[in-house]
């Protein structure tokens, strides 16, 4: 009797037939595009067609993250991965010390000793998985072979974020614009692979012995083992690689199957054909942000009360003041007059170079000052690039960031009690207590639900940024996608689109994960009441409407949105400009 096992994953779906004597007779690996059952179908028709002359009756099971849907659908047992994976190894490679395995979304370190199984696993970051190198090679342009190619000519590495998609990117951008070679970049990738790897699964456990790979991306890429073996500083005898690692966890699961109630071979083909069996939507839906048009006009009406002049500089009442905000990815740089109305602003990426970027739009802003016959008389900055650029351009005042977005809040609503900001990368909370910052909250290593989140997923889907905002607002039944990492949530836009979801779906509930990451995973929130009553928020993301309406709905709280939400920071800045000069005369 032929023993078979199924292995569906988050991006792939493996298989394995094995006989009564525990040889491996079959293995095949596929990626199933989030069309996980159709291509179940195709491999074990493919294994019946090769083997229904062998056997007439098989025992089979299924594991991985999307194995249960599929055990339902083919009335099968379901067996837990790690123990499929462990079983494999103890039969076919019983020296193992240390099991190290990467899949599509997954990571698991695994601990053998004394018959006893210390195993760990990602939880809710995706950072250093096969989807995040496929994120890691779609930067670079090309696909994750010819990653491993270009990484076996490096001759210098990079540090670069392997807990985040999103992070990463930040790191690996600024190396391309600088012209870094893409072989440098390419072997720094799978250090941060290795290194996110080990620091969130080890966590200072020694990795020693004989180590065995397992998985789709340690298989498929020799520099990514290569990476693993320098930083473990492992001995090339103590490596495994086991012939078919890949698929090593449907092989186990098919030595785990003989604990199952045979089944005419016959009878699995006929359960594989339909596919529509015993199926149902894995993904939720919410309630659309608008009931109706009034609410939608309500709310447009109400948004647009909170505004700051903005007129040209030829215009300018009396001295200036120059506010900069130098961000991770951005520079902001913005010009009030003595009426606190803006008459210049910038809003650039910093490509890396923040230093570089603030002295071309500075030196561009006094060539328009000159012809203007004009000229600042106090200047202030925040950011991460504050002391640097305060130095180098001789600027009067530098300020930290929680103060210039107060202080640029306080204009809006002077009794402002809470700040919420999600940029492009980064989300923080300010509360504000009898005038004065009672406590602050940041993301720290997920950037789950800020602004280039959104903005990677409508790349994505192949719609612009601004189209994508306005679709969510049309949704009439948004998708539940979670709020975990851009890797996962991925995965759950798939099986949204595999439902026949809309765009306008898809976006709405994008904006409900955004807002749900901000209260639950950042502010920790319970209590929506102790948000406060007076609430701004700002960063470039609330330009988005959606995630503006999604936040109100969500707290039933009306709030304030500035006209120059994105440009909080710096219009802070210019704020205290003016502010600290005059005090100077007082």
């Amino acid at each position: 009797m032929l023993k078979i096992g199924l292995d569906v994953g988050s991006t792939t779906v493996k298989i394995a037939v094995i006989n009564e004597k525990d040889e491996i007779l079959f293995t095949k690996y596929l990626r199933h595009y989030s069309k996980q059952r159709e291509t179940v179908k195709t491999l074990v028709l493919e294994v019946y067609e090769e083997f229904k002359k062998i056997s007439k009756e098989i025992s089979i099971a299924v594991t991985g993250s999307g194995g249960l849907g599929i055990a339902k659908w083919l009335e099968i047992d379901f067996v837990q991965e790690v123990v499929a994976g462990c079983e494999a190894v103890s039969k076919y490679n019983s020296e193992t010390d240390v099991i190290i395995e990467l899949g599509g979304e997954d990571a698991k370190l695994t601990f053998l000793s004394n018959n006893n199984i210390d195993q760990r696993m990602n939880g809710i970051c995706a950072g250093g998985t096969g989807a995040f190198i496929d994120q890691m090679s779609s930067l670079l342009n090309v696909n994750p072979i010819e990653l491993n190619e270009l990484a076996k000519n490096s001759q210098k590495i990079y540090p670069i974020a392997g807990r985040c998609g999103v992070f990463a990117k930040t790191d690996i951008q600024p190396l391309i614009n600088q012209g870094v070679a893409k072989e440098d970049i390419a072997k720094s990738i799978y250090n941060a692979v290795v290194n996110q790897t080990l620091s969130g699964l080890s966590q200072g456990k020694k990795i020693a012995g004989k180590v065995t790979f397992l998985g789709g991306p340690l298989t498929f890429s020799s520099e990514l083992r290569k990476s693993f073996i320098e930083i473990l500083n492992i001995d090339q005898k103590d490596i495994i690689l086991p012939v078919g690692s890949e698929n090593y966890v449907a092989i186990g699961t098919a030595l785990l199957s003989l604990e199952n109630n045979p089944i005419s071979f016959l009878e699995l083909k006929n359960r594989v054909e339909d596919v529509n069996k015993n199926l149902i939507h894995e993904v939720k839906r919410l309630d659309p942000l608008f009931s109706n048009k009034i609410e939608l006009e309500d709310f447009y009406k109400r948004h647009n009360k909170n505004k700051v002049l903005i007129k040209s500089l030829k215009e300018a009442v009396g001295n200036l003041y120059l506010g900069i905000d130098a961000g991770s990815t951005t520079i902001k740089l913005l010009v009030i007059d003595q009426n606190k109305d803006i008459v210049y602003q910038k809003y650039k990426s910093n490509d890396g170079e923040p230093l570089k970027e603030a002295i071309r739009l500075v030196t561009e802003l006094l060539l328009k000052l000159e012809k203007s016959n004009k000229k600042i008389t106090s200047s202030c900055v925040t950011g991460y690039g504050e002391e640097l650029i305060k130095t180098a351009l001789d600027l009067d005042y530098g300020e930290v960031e929680t103060i210039a977005h107060y202080t640029a809040a306080k204009f809006f609503n002077k009794d402002v009690d809470f700040i919420l900001d999600i940029g492009g990368q980064d989300m923080k909370s300010i509360k504000i207590e009898n005038d004065a910052i009672a406590n602050i909250t940041l993301n720290e290593a997920c950037s789950a639900g800020c602004g280039s989140f959104i903005e990677t997923f409508a790349k994505t889907l192949n719609i612009k940024i601004e189209d994508f905002a306005v679709a969510a607002l049309n949704s009439k039944a948004p998708v539940d996608l979670g709020s975990r990492c851009t890797v996962f949530m991925n995965s759950r836009v798939k099986q949204a689109q595999k439902e026949s979801a809309s765009i306008e779906d898809i976006s709405a509930g994008l904006s409900y994960s955004v807002v749900n990451n901000a209260l639950f995973k950042v502010i920790k929130i319970t209590d929506f009441d102790k948000l406060g009553t007076n609430i701004v928020v700002q960063g470039g993301t609330f330009y988005n409407d959606s995630i503006l309406r999604t936040f109100e709905k969500l707290t039933n709280k009306n709030v304030i949105r500035p006209n120059i939400a994105g440009l909080m920071g710096a219009f802070g800045c210019a704020l205290l400009a003016k502010e600290y000069k005059e005090g100077e005369y007082a």
